[in-house]
């Protein structure tokens, strides 16, 4: 018999579930990184349209290798605490995911390395072997971040009232919005003052307290 999960933890994926920014560690590769950065702080403050603000950010990355990939998971530093909260969910019998403003084409390797149980993230657009410098499909943004939540809940059959959001960044506070309990992590002030709780260090065994018990 399948059980139907008792909960559902939804987690942003940079500075959150990992705690790189991986468009900067691509950027790098391009020679593009510090640039890059300001541009993703930008964002991830609210001070700009993260759509129009990714496609810019991509546009950097225009002619970097796929190749260069090994090099940026090999950069990948999962936040303290991550394999804790994860184990924690799943003797609960919950469900952990991601939804991520970032790119399948790392989130694919780092998800499940985490025992991470459902992730969605953007794409990079390939040709010849190098990125083109487009998002390939439409962009996971605020409002894609809250509908994923949504979706998952629905197809899981887990209520929302049994939800959990955690997040960092303006895109985040939609998600944030969307679930029963809405985790500021290692975030902006702005996401800071709408949480509904704010987790000070930056450890994800700080949230395992929040969990209903097993």
């Amino acid at each position: 018999m399948i059980r139907t999960p008792r909960l559902l933890v939804v987690l942003d994926a940079d500075s959150t579930l990992i705690r790189n920014e991986v468009i900067e560690l691509i950027a790098d590769e391009a020679g593009r990184g510090a640039e890059v950065a300001a541009a993703t702080e930008a964002a991830m403050r609210g001070e700009v349209d993260f759509a129009t603000s990714l496609r810019s950010r991509v546009r950097a990355l225009q002619g970097v290798p796929v190749t260069s990939f090994a090099r940026v998971l090999a950069r990948i530093e999962p936040t303290p605490g991550v394999s804790a909260l994860v184990s924690a969910v799943h003797e609960r019998g919950g469900l952990v995911a991601v939804v991520s403003g970032g790119f399948h084409e790392i989130l694919d390797t780092v998800a499940p390395s985490l025992g991470v149980d459902l992730w969605r993230a953007n794409r990079l657009a390939v040709r010849d072997g190098v990125l083109t410098g487009d998002v390939d499909g439409d962009i996971v943004d605020a409002a894609g971040k809250a509908a994923a939540l949504q979706g998952w809940a629905h197809e899981h059959g887990v209520p929302m009232a049994a939800t959990i959001a955690i997040g960092d960044g303006a895109n985040d506070l939609l998600m944030l919005r969307a679930a029963a309990l809405g985790l500021a992590f290692n975030a902006k002030p702005a996401v800071r003052a709408q949480a509904d709780l704010v987790i000070g260090d930056v450890d994800l065994s700080q949230v395992i307290p929040l969990l209903p018990p097993s």
